[in-house]
């Protein structure tokens, strides 16, 4: 077993922001491991995140993105439990990027919660129809109809998408990503997407 040298503690800290605690037991407990003590800095963490996502989050930021040219604007709030972290570059960063995330990826909602259930049903029935009229066998429709559905919410639910950025995570693995590293709960509360002539007849 390797032995823990201060040095090691401070690689490890500048490469996953976690306290000196932390990464003393980490490399304490994986041998003294880099990889492993990496590995098991981001389970402890996404770990903690899971039990602060059931906190009260009502400090935060609105803030907004105008892409240029002025033809999409985006205004968008974003929760964290304290001002000490609404004001952190970190927290502010994260925000910036996912107004620039809904004037990209147009979503309509925050999460699949938020999609009415008249929608649902308005998309179960066009997805059911077509499947039929595919030829596909009943008893599979179901199957496909419930495929189709996952694939909507990707479409238009904010927290589903892929990271315009980092197309491997979610937005979702984002936030808890930020959660673990910032140490509060973080929502998306709501945000509106304003698109110039979007509506208007030609």
């Amino acid at each position: 077993m390797a032995q823990v040298t201060p040095q090691m503690v401070k690689e490890l800290r500048e490469r996953t922001q976690a306290g000196m605690m932390d990464c003393k037991r980490a490399l304490e407990e994986t041998g003294g491991d880099m990889e492993k003590a990496v590995a098991y800095l981001r389970e402890k963490g996404l770990a903690a995140a899971a039990k602060k996502a059931g906190r009260v989050a009502a400090d935060g930021l609105v803030d907004s993105y105008i892409h240029p040219g002025g033809r999409v604007g985006v205004l968008i709030e974003v929760n964290c439990e304290t001002d000490f972290v609404a004001k952190t570059e970190e927290f502010r960063q994260l925000v910036r990027d996912l107004a620039m995330q809904v004037a990209a990826a147009k979503p309509q909602y925050v999460a699949r919660e938020d999609v009415p259930e008249s929608v649902l049903e308005e998309e179960r029935r066009i997805y059911r129809t077509a499947a039929l009229n595919e030829g596909k066998p009943e008893r599979v429709v179901d199957k496909i109809v419930e495929g189709r559905l996952e694939k909507f919410f990707k479409e238009v639910c904010l927290l589903e998408q892929p990271f315009i950025k980092d197309p491997d995570k979610t937005i979702s693995e984002l936030i808890r990503e930020k959660i673990a590293t910032l140490g509060e709960n973080i929502t998306v509360r709501r945000f509106a997407r304003f698109e110039r002539g979007e509506g208007l007849a030609p």
